[in-house]
């Protein structure tokens, strides 16, 4: 095993995981891409033996990512607990089936579903709505609709309407403070299940998943969405690698595991988590969004050319 193979990953994973942190995205959306597509072009010395290897990195990968990331943004104060505990008790078991189904599924099926995911998810970012910003107080000015329907609700609670949905008031650690309608699973739970069903699958789908509902159908403030995102991804991506690894030693043994990949990535997403929530709010969000949707087209149509390449060619 060489040891220094994958020494470039180190400030590739870096950026990866910045972008994935900041975003509230999977990191390993943009992982396994890289790891099916990118490395077969440098070389057949590193290219991943299947794709459930190269999913199970991922997976490993943006565990420790995700992680480094939680703890930027717990110090933030940014995560509201009680609105993910509906979301981890849904896609952890459902996320460690998806993993256990992966190791018996054909690898075209696995990229396929891959390239059709990226094209969903790059259509949902494109259509994702401005984030619900501000930071509004009692007897302020609302600066959006999200807010004021928000502020509105909290009225009602006082008053106490027996229909006034639950209003969360999040004090962050720099003072600003949100307010938000409380977010309800309800039907979204489908969503929620489907999304750890393709993380454990192929290591995409909670994360987008989750930030779609969080931000769009329940218009959680961008910063508190992101966070919260962070720490349901992170339970249900830990439960998923650990299925993976597990079944990739059971299998193939220990050295199934590329150690000398992960060597390199999970010290750079480590640092990222870290870069990630710092930056959160001084990067423009219709930027990031678009710029995450051109690329998950671009890595939908590759892996797609893939498929249908290995398809014809066999």
């Amino acid at each position: 095993m060489d040891l220094t193979l994958y020494w470039f990953m180190f400030p590739v994973a870096i950026a990866i995981s910045t972008t994935a942190i900041l975003s509230g995205i999977g990191g390993a959306a943009l992982f396994t891409p890289m790891f099916l597509i990118v490395f077969p072009l440098l070389g057949a010395e590193y290219t991943m033996s299947t794709a459930v290897t190269a999913i199970g990195a991922a997976l490993l990968t943006q565990t420790f990512g995700f992680a480094s990331g939680f703890i930027g943004y717990r110090r933030r104060g940014l995560i509201d607990y009680k609105s993910a505990l509906p979301f981890i008790a849904v896609a952890v078991p459902i996320a460690i089936l998806g993993a256990l189904l992966s190791q018996s599924v054909d690898a075209n099926l696995l990229k396929g579903t891959y390239a059709v995911l990226m094209a969903i998810l790059s259509v949902i970012l494109l259509r994702r709505p401005a984030s619900v910003e501000g930071t509004p107080t009692i007897g302020a000015e609302a600066r959006s609709a999200g807010l004021q329907s928000a502020e509105a609700d909290f009225r009602l609670a006082k008053a106490g309407a027996a229909s006034a949905p639950e209003v969360r008031e999040l004090k962050a650690r720099d003072g600003t403070r949100y307010r938000y309608a409380a977010p309800r699973q309800g039907l979204g739970a489908v969503a929620t299940g489907i999304g750890a069903l393709l993380t454990g699958m192929v290591s995409v789908g909670i994360g987008e998943v989750i930030m779609g509902q969080l931000v769009k159908r329940h218009r959680v403030p961008l910063p508190v969405a992101a966070a919260t995102s962070v720490l349901i991804v992170i339970a249900t991506v830990t439960a998923a690698s650990l299925a993976q690894v597990t079944a990739l030693i059971a299998e193939g043994g220990v050295e199934a595991v590329p150690w000398n990949l992960v060597m390199y990535t999970i010290p750079g997403v480590i640092i990222g988590g870290q870069i990630g929530p710092r930056a959160q709010g001084k990067v423009s969000e219709t930027f990031m969004v678009r710029a995450i949707a051109f690329l998950f087209a671009l890595i939908g149509v590759a892996m797609a050319s893939i498929v249908i390449a290995d398809l014809i060619g066999g």
